[in-house]
């Protein structure tokens, strides 16, 4: 969104947006502008959009503040969202707020924020609509409709029992639709997916891809009900995941790096990282220098040396995405290796015999000497093989030494498809010298 003022929204229109619109149009504001703004809007008003923004974003906001006025939004925001927001707040600001909110809330933000962030504990909401196992249907509705309000969504009702124990989950529409002196326990659906704790946010969210819910209960090792996880949270987590991803498989690693931010927080994020690729890099550079009387006397290989080089890191980098994509989706593991480099084996020979010959025919009619496109399609086949087997097999190795295979496969694949590719060229253009003069 193009930047904004102020002057440009009134008041009253602006509060009959929704929140996620609102966020966007804080969002678009230069800092002192969009602190007025909240300052505007104020508690319940301003606790929605700041929900929707990023919590980095929303703690630096709410930073600026007055104290009062922080804590006074702080209490009308939803516990997740607020917490989210509080853990992104320097430590002694955030002990300050939590001791000057409302006892009972205040707790509920400090369990919250007692849980690892990437974990389902840690995306989940303590606003939880749990009914008594000895409820009616009658009962329940009512029960239901008085607690409403205060919950952020209203998806499922779960039944508990005297001890806060997760016996089976409701479906509202089975409640509305069952005789009003039924049981709700003969109505439920004792069969309940549940997340422990300490699960991974990725996996919680490949669960909701994979069932379509739109909400699913956390439970302890007793079974008793800690809160829920909503299909919305679930989406923002998948958004940042794909997001460090995309952005740790081009080589940044350290955060997320927008096209807006200043040069230099750019710069400390890619830096050091391309640095470390110049190193690695050099090891290509110390193969061509061995070959250097060959490129001397055959200057028209030196030609096509790019061109290898190039194809054999696309070769990598394709077979890598494709893995990498699996690994996130959880299609493959570790077990899968072999047939994933099997697989990676039959496209590498039938992909390298086309493009070996594209280029055979290429190098010869260029250069007028048929065997230097017999040389040169032999290459880019064997390169396309190595590059595929190669892009296969990195992210599987960087995953078993524990390290992420998104932000160090791409790199290390496309350097090693580089030195396959190229030594193989100078190989065999060393090797048949005596035909190509």
């Amino acid at each position: 969104m193009p930047e904004a003022t102020i002057d440009k929204f009134k008041l009253q229109e602006l509060l009959r947006r929704h929140p996620a619109d609102m966020a966007e149009i804080i969002s678009a504001l230069k800092e002192e502008e969009a602190i007025e703004l909240v300052r505007r809007l104020y508690e319940r008003q301003a606790a929605a959009p700041l929900g929707e923004m990023d919590p980095e974003e929303a703690a630096r906001l709410l930073s600026q503040l007055d104290r009062e006025e922080a804590i006074r939004i702080l209490s009308h925001m939803d516990p997740d969202d607020a917490a989210d927001l509080l853990a992104e707040l320097p430590k002694e600001t955030m002990c300050d707020i939590l001791s000057r909110l409302e006892p009972r809330k205040a707790k509920t933000l400090q369990t919250l924020l007692s849980y690892p962030p990437d974990t389902a504990a840690g995306l989940m909401s303590p606003e939880v609509l749990a009914l008594p196992a000895h409820l009616r249907a009658r009962e329940a509705i009512t029960y239901i409709r008085r607690k409403a309000e205060e919950m952020e969504t209203v998806y499922y009702a779960y039944v508990v029992d005297e001890e806060n124990r997760l016996l089976g989950v409701l479906s509202l529409r089975d409640l509305v639709l069952a005789t009003l002196d039924k049981p709700i326990s003969e109505i439920m659906n004792p069969d309940v997916v549940v997340l422990p704790p300490d699960m991974d946010v990725e996996e919680v969210a490949r669960l909701f891809d994979k069932y379509n819910f739109l909400a699913l209960p956390v439970v302890d090792k007793d079974r008793k009900l800690l809160g829920i996880v909503t299909v919305d949270d679930v989406m923002d987590v998948m958004r940042k995941e794909a997001t460090e991803d995309l952005l740790r498989v081009g080589g940044i690693p350290a955060g997320e790096d927008l096209p807006l931010d200043p040069p230099l927080a750019s710069v400390r994020r890619r830096l050091p990282w391309l640095m470390g690729l110049v190193i690695l890099n050099l090891s290509v550079a110390g193969l061509v220098s061995r070959f250097e009387s060959t490129i001397a006397e055959l200057a028209f290989v030196a030609a096509l040396m790019p061109l290898i080089a190039d194809m054999s890191g696309n070769a990598a980098a394709q077979a890598l995405t494709v893995v990498i994509r699996g690994m996130a989706l959880g299609l493959v593991g570790w077990r899968d290796l072999p047939r994933v480099l099997w697989k990676e084996l039959w496209v590498g020979v039938l992909a390298g015999l086309g493009l070996g010959a594209q280029i055979g025919v290429i190098a010869t009619l260029l250069w007028h000497k048929p065997f230097f496109g017999l040389v040169a399609g032999a290459a880019l086949a064997g390169t396309t093989v190595g590059a595929c087997l190669t892009g296969g097999a990195i992210p599987f190795l960087f995953k078993r030494m524990r390290l992420d295979p998104a932000m160090m496969s791409g790199p290390v694949a496309t350097t090693i498809g580089d030195l396959i590719g190229i030594s193989l060229f100078l190989v065999l253009a060393t090797a048949f010298r005596a035909y190509l003069t």
